[in-house]
């Protein structure tokens, strides 16, 4: 059990803090990669040379990375300061989930699913209404079970505490 510290104001800044330091590391490789694709060398020197067409290609694909990062962090910010879930699983709600033998922490987030961040050492998972455990999490209670159907498997959680 983590202590009483671990809130979901806490983990939303560690989250946001994780979504800040991406943004700046995509936006040197977008330049990196800009400048790749328009450098003199990247000029095609046949009709088989394609290291300008690829150097773009990784720059769109950046400038791209760089967007949802963009999303995800106004998302974010748009967030409440101080959700109070009151006993019921929705936006801005870190969840602790049992599976089987485990237990894992999850922040119900609008947007960042998959990123984890860790807090008071414990791993938190982000996930978002897009994914299937975010799509059956709202509206639930302690002691609910919640089944999802991932890969034609059926996984089972039991909501344990909700913050």
């Amino acid at each position: 059990m983590p202590p009483e510290s671990m809130g979901n104001a806490a983990v939303r800044q560690r989250v946001m803090q994780r979504l800040e330091d991406d943004l700046r590391i995509a936006r040197a490789v977008l330049q990196a990669t800009h400048e790749a694709a328009t450098h003199s060398e990247s000029k095609a020197e046949n009709k088989y040379d394609t290291r300008g067409l690829e150097a773009a290609y990784l720059a769109d694909g950046q400038r791209r990375r760089l967007h949802e990062i963009e999303l995800a962090l106004a998302a974010f910010r748009n967030l409440p300061a101080e959700v109070r879930p009151e006993g019921v699983v929705r936006m801005g709600a870190l969840v602790q989930l049992a599976q089987e033998e485990s237990e894992r922490w999850v922040f119900f987030g609008p947007d960042g699913a998959g990123l984890k961040v860790m807090l008071d050492g414990q791993e938190v998972l982000v996930i978002s209404p897009r994914s299937p455990l975010g799509q059956a999490l709202p509206g639930r209670e302690i002691g609910d079970e919640v089944q999802i159907r991932v890969a034609g498997r059926v996984q089972t959680f039991e909501v344990l505490d909700i913050r």
